[in-house]
């Protein structure tokens, strides 16, 4: 019997080895197939793996030996592990209360008959539109020292905006979008028949949600939980402007690698919250994305009949109006800002903060913009290439190229942005301060999304189409080009809406790779805001937020000329 199993491996070991030697000759005889595999690995490698690994190998090093000292540092300085509580604290509250607010949007838009569904898709828009910390903003200019409701409705002189509170409402407003738009999905897919039968035997509206709808919605009220968890924990930019002396992980691993010259101790922190992050990623990915029941998979049976009892329609209208009301007052409120001398002191209508950026800071709207711009289609092909290689081809290392450009999307900004500055800043390549490390930033922070939203594409369609052209003698280039790219364009300019929006937005990366050669938006407003100039940080998140809307019109009409409609667009 063993001499039989021992056959039998050794045959099963000689052909994987012989399937591994034909995948590797067929990938060898078609030259553009293999240097595009050597490109993405080489990118990924160099971009996202080695980063982490340099800042791992850092974090192990203290007095050129191999040391626990950092992390031993971290636990014992009490102030340390009140950072980490903190960060644990601020990301709980938030994907509770994000997650509640999210679920009653959902409920909403797929059960209620409400008559703000347009307003809620365009609330659900408007953070991947403005920079992350633009509502922190808002919440000074209405609830701080001299803040509209604070002060000049309340009459409440030096209110404190800022710590958790202040955070947690920031928070909250900037990621229930998250979570509404991974519940709304799965709350259409719930076959209504299902409810309606409870219904039929005499159940209420109440005992059918409590006991039918939420236990089938629970793997995906869990999901989108941990997203929020994920968003909030890797936060930089709001627990920056508004944090106070509530100090969060992603903060102080700035304060400490930049402030203080400490890149050691700020890589053992790193190396935490990468593992939190992580490991709320992998659970969420590999453990609630299997989790489903029988009626939230395939198609439903028919269209759902919406609720309209006024008892449940008002108040849950009243709610979301409020709430949509109160966001959109919060954005409405920036350009207000740009047009104030001195907020909530000496409220007379100016220009001169336009006049300020207009003569002396237009540097950085230039610099932004034009490297966005660069980096954009960059980022849009690459990922189109990259999904491409991971559903319609074999090769040695695709597991590996799967899994580190999914892990990526994990990858909190201020660690990666922390590993450029200690991969980049020495021999052999040396690229801190210059444009091309910037462009990478915002290429490999937005090529996840890309990437997944071009598999998803490339798996509804049918790979055969694909094939009679290989049989026919088309090269790999040539199918791409001509045959993949075109029937997934939808996902391909999805791809390219995103990575401009999102490198015009980004703060927690590249705010370790800026430097006098180059001024970005983002960090020039949080520098403003840091100055308690509150009106230039106003015109500048103001005009941030009219490029990028501008552009992603402009994007959709040209889509529209080209035959791509903006409901196949993914914003």
């Amino acid at each position: 019997m063993a001499s039989k199993k021992a056959h039998k491996d050794r045959n099963m070991r000689d052909l994987r080895i012989g399937s591994n030697i034909a995948i590797m000759r067929k990938v060898l005889l078609d030259p553009i197939l293999f240097g595009a595999i050597l490109l993405v690995l080489t990118i990924v490698t160099m971009f996202i793996v080695f980063p982490i690994a340099n800042i791992l190998k850092e974090s192990f090093v203290y007095e050129d030996a191999i040391s626990l000292h950092h992390y031993t540092e971290i636990f014992r300085l009490s102030y340390n592990k009140e950072i980490i509580i903190n960060t644990f604290k601020l990301g709980i509250t938030v994907s509770i209360l994000s997650t509640i607010v999210g679920f009653g949007f959902a409920y909403a838009s797929a059960y209620v008959k409400v008559k703000f569904k347009k307003l809620m898709n365009a609330i659900a828009i408007l953070p991947i539109i403005s920079p992350p910390f633009v509502i922190s903003l808002s919440a000074i200019l209405l609830f701080g020292r001299v803040g509209l409701i604070s002060k000049g409705l309340l009459g409440i002189q030096n209110a404190n905006i800022y710590g958790f509170r202040g955070l947690v409402l920031v928070q909250v407003l900037t990621f229930f979008p998250v979570a509404f738009l991974v519940m709304v999905g799965l709350l259409q897919q719930i076959d209504p028949s299902v409810e309606e039968a409870a219904r039929d035997l005499g159940a209420s509206r109440w005992k059918v949600f409590t006991t039918i709808t939420v236990p089938l919605m629970a793997p995906g009220i869990a999901n989108a939980a941990l997203l929020v968890f994920i968003q909030s924990v890797a936060d930089f930019g709001n627990p920056m402007v508004i944090g106070g002396n509530f100090t969060t992980m992603a903060v102080q691993i700035y304060m400490q690698g930049i402030g203080s010259l400490d890149m050691s101790g700020a890589t053992a922190l790193a190396i935490l919250l990468l593992l939190v992050s992580v490991s709320a990623f992998l659970v969420q990915k590999f453990y609630l994305g299997k989790k489903s029941y029988i009626t939230v998979t395939g198609k439903v049976s028919r269209q759902r009949e919406l609720i309209e009892e006024k008892n449940i329609v008002r108040p849950l209208s009243f709610l979301i109006l409020l709430t949509s009301s109160f966001v959109g007052l919060m954005y409405i409120l920036i350009p207000i800002g740009a047009f104030v001398k001195i907020w909530g002191v000496n409220n007379t209508f100016t220009l001169d903060h336009f006049k300020y950026v207009i003569s002396i800071g237009i540097k950085p709207i230039v610099d932004t913009t034009s490297l966005a711009l660069i980096a954009t289609p960059i980022t849009g092909i690459l990922s189109m290439v990259i999904a491409f290689l991971l559903i319609r081809r074999k090769f040695i290392g695709k597991a590996y190229l799967d899994f580190t450009t999914m892990l990526s999307i994990a990858i909190p900004g201020t660690v990666v942005g922390l590993g450029y500055v200690l991969t980049y800043n020495k021999a052999p390549l040396i690229l801190t301060g210059t444009g091309t490390i910037l462009i990478i930033a915002f290429v490999m922070r937005s090529m996840p999304v890309g990437i997944r939203s071009g598999m998803a594409s490339l798996q509804q369609i049918d790979p055969s189409i694909e094939e009679a052209a290989s049989v026919l003698g088309a090269s790999s280039k040539k199918v791409f080009t001509s045959i993949t790219l075109p029937m997934i364009k939808p996902a391909f300019f999805s791809g390219l809406v995103y990575a401009f929006s999102r490198s015009m937005t980004l703060v927690s990366t590249i705010i370790f790779l800026v430097s006098a050669k180059y001024s970005l938006l983002t960090v020039t407003t949080m520098s403003q805001i840091d100055q308690g100039r509150i009106g230039v940080a106003s015109v500048y998140s103001t005009i941030l937020i009219v490029i990028v809307g501008s552009i992603i019109l402009l994007m959709k009409f040209a889509l529209s000329k080209m035959g791509v409609s903006a409901d196949e667009i993914e914003l």
